[in-house]
């Protein structure tokens, strides 16, 4: 990876277009709509990880390289794109042989949540002769940011209703922390997408399958040595219940029962027959179920989730009960301060096929009316939420709004006639301070508001001026819905 050449190609020449004698350039990050109903803020996360991983780790080994081979490789992208090289390569020259990043990032607390068209960060270059870095890092830093941003709000909406059921419910408040499950690594775009998404969960919940979001988490935000960042149970797929044969199915199911004695174990249900699962088999290993020192979790996983869930009026036998009623006829349990009915612990049900949020209401609403705790459920929540959304979804853009010409600031903006007003930019320096409890965006801001400013300075010329763990964040973030 060549971190001086992620950029769009428009911003290789930006250099030279700017003014002669441009010092200085300051540029904003910020959410500047909603494409979502009803939201009108979106949570900050990613800011740390995009610093250390694409302007120090990648820039290291910019810095390290020989400055000839840097220089050769970057005439010879720009000359094969764009033809003759007029760009020239003595910036990038010149900026090697500076030997870091002459870049200054002010930004709001990571886990914050901000309202929309309310900056969440802003980037100045402190060395005069290096003015156009500031915007020229705008693709990648979008890129790298609004997604884990975007993911991170969608979890909180998810969150906030499965606190809003419990309570409707009297489902246990602390199990809302593993109701909601990540399944959406292998529908996310990449590897990088699919940790920086899931990492944006894991803000919300502790429940997850997406083990490369807790590496990231780990490598980049750190958190206490015994802290629980995320976690998942044994759980099975199609293949293995296959395997077994479909003759063989109560077998199987009890076969695992011997294997996992203790805990959680998940159990794909609906391999053949979902409704004989429900009314044959688990009946037959129910003992084996209550003697067990753990929840054995039943997973459908095709159909239409409410009906499956809650059951299809228009149905007959048993997909007229849904799963959380026929468990209940097995297994019974207890009922909520509420008055609604919770399973016996041993039992359970996950649901993790096209969950959004509209279904996840659907259903927990639907338990209720039906008698039902929302703590009976746990919902995988895949790439049909988390990746059903792009940079879009939230209007995210970077906008330069004052530079130094010449040793002469101006206040600059962008203001399009034909647009209905989204694309409006600030105007001026920024700060960001509350009043009342309510943060007020100021504009053409003046030095004492900028020193109050809860943008504040976080890294510096290649290095860190404050940095925090994933526990704080997520700590901030929860405290806030």
């Amino acid at each position: 990876m060549n971190p001086i050449t992620l950029i769009d190609f428009y911003k290789a020449d930006h250099r030279r277009q700017y003014p002669d004698k441009t010092e200085y350039v300051y540029s904003n990050w910020t959410p500047r709509m909603s494409r979502i109903e009803g939201q009108t803020d979106v949570y900050f996360f990613g800011l740390q990880y995009f610093l250390k991983k694409y302007l120090m780790e990648e820039f290291d080994k910019f810095f390290k390289e020989d400055v000839d081979v840097v220089c050769k490789r970057y005439e010879r992208r720009m000359t094969t794109s764009l033809g003759p090289n007029t760009i020239g390569t003595d910036h990038i020259r010149a900026l090697h042989n500076l030997g870091y990043l002459p870049l200054v990032f002010l930004a709001i607390p990571e886990g914050s949540k901000i309202p929309l068209r309310m900056p969440m960060l802003t980037v100045e270059n402190t060395h005069p002769e290096f003015a156009w870095l500031v915007n020229y890092f705008e693709t990648i830093m979008s890129n790298v940011l609004w997604l884990p941003c975007t993911s991170a709000t969608t979890a909180s909406r998810m969150r906030k209703l499965l606190n809003d059921a419990a309570v409707k419910t009297g489902s246990d408040a602390g199990f809302v922390n593993w109701q909601g499950h990540d399944f959406s690594f292998r529908g996310m775009a990449g590897p990088e997408a699919a940790s920086l998404s899931g990492a944006g969960h894991l803000l919300f919940f502790t429940g997850t399958d997406t083990v490369p979001a807790l590496d990231l988490i780990e490598d980049y935000y750190g958190a206490p040595a015994d802290y629980l960042i995320g976690g998942s149970v044994a759980a099975t797929e199609h293949s293995v219940i296959c395997a077994g044969g479909k003759d063989g199915e109560l077998q199987t199911f009890d076969r695992l029962l011997d294997l996992y004695p203790n805990g959680v174990v998940s159990v794909v249900s609906d391999t053949w027959d979902l409704w004989s699962v429900l009314t044959t088999i688990l009946p037959q290993l129910k003992d084996k179920i209550m003697a067990r020192n753990g929840k054995r979790v039943i997973r459908p996983d095709s159909g239409d989730p409410v009906k499956i869930i809650c059951g299809d009026p228009q149905a007959s036998g048993p997909a007229q009960k849904g799963v959380i009623e026929l468990l209940w006829d097995v297994f019974g349990g207890t009922v909520t301060s509420t008055g609604h009915k919770m399973l016996d612990s041993h039992i359970g049900c996950i649901y993790g096929d096209s969950i959004t949020e509209q279904r996840a209401t659907a259903i927990t609403e639907g338990l209720a009316a039906k008698g039902f705790a929302s703590g009976n459920m746990v919902f995988g929540v895949g790439s049909y939420t988390y990746q059903y959304v792009t940079r879009d979804t939230f209007g995210f853009a970077m906008k330069a709004t004052w530079v130094q010409i010449d040793g002469k600031g101006m206040d600059i903006f962008k203001q399009p006639k034909t647009d209905n007003g989204m694309k409006n930019s600030a105007k001026g320096r920024l700060a960001v301070v509350r009043d009342q409890g309510k943060l007020i965006l100021c504009n053409q801001a003046n030095d004492w508001q900028e020193k109050y400013s809860i943008l504040q300075p976080v890294w510096k010329d290649g290095k860190f001026l404050k940095e925090e763990t994933f526990d704080v964040i997520r700590d901030r973030a929860q405290k806030s819905l």
